[in-house]
């Protein structure tokens, strides 16, 4: 903890070059968080009867300031460091070819819809034998 307040107060950015593109996308997904809250925050300032000043202003003070810890968190040598193996792993995968993965997301999606068709089948047999029905139509009742 005491690392990440020291790291807090600094300009200063941690291998800026490198694992670009995951520190991009991990403070954008954070982003997105912590927008999401600074709204919800707004709504309920807003019903609990606060003034429009401090239903803008709270949020966006909040929003800023965790905004500013993420920003500083990505910065962290760990957290940099972890982030930068993630990019240079990421470049190692060979990713499948566009006709590799409309042929295997087709073989994924008849087998789903051949499994809910086996379910169906077996929901409306059991639903027949359960009500008693099959006994009545084969006369045992």
């Amino acid at each position: 903890m005491t690392a990440y307040l020291q790291e807090l107060f600094q300009l200063r950015l941690f291998k800026p070059k490198q694992g670009r593109h995951a520190r991009q996308a991990t403070l954008i997904a954070i982003g997105v968080v912590l927008a999401a809250g600074a709204w919800s925050l707004k709504g309920w300032l807003e019903a609990e009867g606060f003034s429009a000043g401090q239903t803008i202003g709270i949020p966006l003070a909040v929003f800023a300031a965790t905004g500013w810890m993420a920003f500083r968190l990505i910065q962290m040598p760990k957290f940099a460091e972890f982030l930068i193996a993630v990019e240079a792993e990421m470049s190692k995968v060979s990713w499948p070819t566009q006709s590799e993965l409309l042929k295997a997301s087709g073989v994924v999606i008849f087998v789903i819809f051949g499994l809910a068709a086996l379910l169906f089948v077996y929901d409306w047999v059991l639903k027949y034998v359960l009500s008693g029905q099959l006994f009545t139509d084969l006369g045992l009742m």
